[in-house]
């Protein structure tokens, strides 16, 4: 198979700018939404890919650089990986609410992206009337950045440890280094606490792990 001219496929010359391919990549897209091609949704799904594939490449400066000097792209990504090109999908979300269109169908465009990242499109479908007895609103305040961001977070988790001290120390209370990956942490054991008590460290494993949780501390006296 020979390779893809991007530049052919979004109807730009070569030396185009960034302005021009970004209006050129929302123009065909809205043309070949499925809703304005009744009886030919399946061609116009996979010109709908082609066109965003050849986008994620040439709206993105350092993807365009390499695709014009060796006529490939080793990792094209997606539109959701580069700041220049997904600002221009959020654009083109507004547009499809704006005309009334629907966005369902982009989960079929993108579901193996979207696998596993709890997040569909067709969340942004609302109401009532219009096309096909669905009314499809404009989304307000569309961020893919965060909604990907939060959608691929790893679930909250708690971590345990346990802290054995003597009935002096549970009486007047201390403080203590905890050790997790190389992170220090200082816990503080408050005065009279006692045996099967639990002291909270909030967030904490986002200092030490990188990832959202809470560090639970037994403590037990003897």
């Amino acid at each position: 198979m020979g390779k893809k001219d991007y530049y052919e496929i979004l109807g730009v010359s070569r030396d185009a700018d960034e302005k021009t391919i970004k209006k050129a990549y929302r123009k065909l897209a809205m043309k070949y939404h499925p809703d304005r091609n009744p009886g030919k949704e399946k061609e116009a799904n996979e010109k709908f890919k082609e066109i965003n594939e050849a986008y994620a490449v040439l709206g993105d400066p350092e993807k365009r650089r390499q695709y014009d000097q060796v006529g490939t792209v080793g990792n094209i990504g997606d539109i959701f990986s580069s700041p220049f090109t997904r600002t221009t999908f959020e654009d083109l979300m507004r547009d499809f609410g704006g005309s009334g269109l629907r966005f369902d169908f982009l989960d079929d465009i993108f579901g193996d992206l979207l696998q596993g990242r709890g997040f569909s499109f067709r969340t942004f479908s609302r109401g009532f009337g219009g096309p096909r007895g669905v009314r499809f609103e404009v989304p307000r305040g569309i961020n893919l950045e965060e909604i990907f961001g939060q959608a691929q977070r790893p679930p909250r988790q708690d971590v345990h440890y346990e802290i054995t001290i003597t009935k002096e120390q549970a009486a007047r209370g201390l403080e203590k280094d905890l050790t997790r990956r190389g992170k220090r942490l200082r816990v503080k054991i408050p005065a009279r606490v006692k045996t099967g008590a639990k002291v909270r460290l909030r967030n904490a494993r986002q200092i030490t792990d990188g990832q959202p949780g809470d560090i639970m501390i037994l403590v037990k006296i003897k």
